[in-house]
């Protein structure tokens, strides 16, 4: 089992002063014993008010590398391209100094991708310092899919990235093609973040929490993976 805190909040205003916290002194410490510090992050409403919070921060972002944890396989344009979110929110003010890296590139899809991606995110620093991670009403996390395409490499390789091809439904929209950490890839990171809001989330949460089949709810893999420091964060 991972080494799990949960952090339950009573507003989502609460949540996000923690989270915001947590993130600036997480990157403070890394910047402070080491050159560089590397901040994996994910979409989503749930983190953006602590993105915008750290954005106007004094810390040393150029040299604070932000990577996706997933991404839908768009131009970075797209609307609902995380990488655009995640300029919109966090890489905006003095943050916009921090070298981003992206998942998404040139190949036409995300399994042709893959060679170039996986180079990419082996040049950051590892342990990653923090990794923000979401999760589905379907049990997903990052763009870990119940039974997708690719879901066994996910979690099962030793890549750092990996191409899925998701099964469409309400949770994926139309874009199921992604690209996305590996559970091998969370598992380097010093602690993970899970960020989760509203009683139908937290009811899955618990449900992942009682052991499965983690094809069902991929998040399970994440919640039963002995090297894994994951703090919890949820408000109503």
């Amino acid at each position: 089992m991972a080494n799990i805190t949960e952090r339950f909040f009573d507003s989502k205003e609460q949540m996000t002063e923690a989270l915001a916290a947590s993130l600036e002194s997480r990157l403070t410490d890394a910047l402070a014993t080491s050159q560089r510090a590397s901040l994996m992050v994910s979409g989503g409403s749930s983190p953006a008010p602590a993105y915008k919070y750290l954005s106007g921060l004094d810390i040393a972002w150029s040299k604070v590398d932000v990577a996706m944890v997933d991404e839908r396989w768009v131009d970075a344009g797209h609307e609902k391209s995380n990488e655009q979110f995640i300029k919109g929110t966090l890489l905006q003010e003095k943050a916009a100094a921090a070298n981003f890296i992206t998942m998404k590139n040139a190949a036409a899809t995300a399994q042709e991708g893959v060679a170039e991606c996986e180079h990419a995110y082996q040049q950051i620093q590892r342990p990653f310092d923090v990794t923000i991670l979401g999760m589905g009403p379907d049990g997903h996390t990052a763009s870990l899919f119940p039974h997708a395409e690719g879901l066994e490499v996910g979690l099962t390789s030793e890549q750092l990235v990996c191409a899925i091809n998701a099964i469409e439904s309400e949770v994926t929209g139309s874009i199921t093609e992604r690209m996305t950490l590996t559970l091998h890839a969370i598992a380097q990171s010093k602690v993970v973040k899970l960020l989760i809001s509203g009683e139908e989330k937290l009811a899955v949460y618990k449900q992942a929490s009682t052991g499965g089949d983690v094809n069902e709810m991929p998040l399970r893999a994440v919640l039963q993976h002995p090297d894994i420091e994951l703090e919890v964060y949820w408000a109503p």
